[in-house]
């Protein structure tokens, strides 16, 4: 099977927005609100390409009818953030994201530490990729900018992988900073090279993502907690908009 041409060619970098952050604030005290279909339909409406949500195997924040209840209203990309396991897979093939992202999983971590060892876990993952493209999902996969795994995603038929900038994004001497850059900028054309689509996400916020969406061969940003967080000040509308001309000026 070919990888897909979903979605098609637009000028500039695509921004989906990850809400899961927004099912944060209803688990704080188990509440029927904030209301993630309605956060989806206002982070669309200000103009973003696509919604992504976590599905976590503890389901800290986003639940199963979540992702159920926001699917159907995404008609640009959906992209569901997922650990590798028969449970995931299974759960991704039955509401048919655009995107499957698989990413790393550990209950006692606060937010996602790192990227997927693709080449300690080739054959599982392989087995994974597979079973989401059967079902007509694109698998993504969520790396460090390491060459190896990268070889690694295409040589198992990933149709994407997601860039990890959180060594970036925590980095302030700006030395460093600049190294990490230029990690991602290698890793990037790597993945292209490959024949990879390319993702990149995790910590960016609007004072430092203009460099990393600036990478020729990155398509696309997954970007939640700094959007929902400037939220809290401006109202989400607002925050999605400032985010787009940060990435899009």
């Amino acid at each position: 099977m070919g990888r897909p041409s979903w979605p098609p060619d637009k000028d500039g970098v695509r921004l989906h927005v990850n809400i899961d952050h927004v099912a944060t604030i209803g688990r704080l005290r188990d509440t029927r609100y904030p209301d993630l279909a309605e956060a989806a339909r206002i982070v669309l409406g200000a103009g973003a390409d696509g919604i992504t949500m976590h599905l976590r195997e503890d389901r800290r924040h986003v639940r199963d009818a979540d992702v159920e209840a926001v699917r159907p209203l995404i008609s640009s990309t959906f992209n569901l953030e997922m650990a590798a396991t028969a449970e995931m897979v299974a759960f991704a093939r039955r509401v048919r994201p655009n995107v499957a992202t698989i990413v790393p999983e550990r209950r006692e971590e606060r937010t996602t530490e790192g990227g997927l060892d693709v080449l300690g876990q080739e054959d599982a993952l392989h087995r994974a990729v597979d079973s989401l493209r059967s079902a007509d999902v694109r698998p993504s996969l969520f790396v460090a900018p390491d060459l190896q795994q990268i070889a690694a995603a295409a040589r198992i038929g990933a149709h994407t992988v997601e860039l990890h900038t959180g060594e970036y994004c925590v980095e302030h001497d700006p030395n460093r900073k600049s190294v990490a850059l230029a990690e991602l900028r290698v890793a990037a054309k790597e993945a292209k090279s490959l024949g990879l689509a390319v993702a990149a996400g995790h910590g960016l916020y609007y004072d430092d993502v203009r460099p990393v969406a600036a990478i020729p061969e990155v398509e696309e940003l997954n970007i939640g907690h700094g959007i929902v967080a400037r939220a809290v000040l401006v109202g989400l509308e607002a925050a999605v908009r400032e985010m787009l001309r940060a990435v899009r000026p």
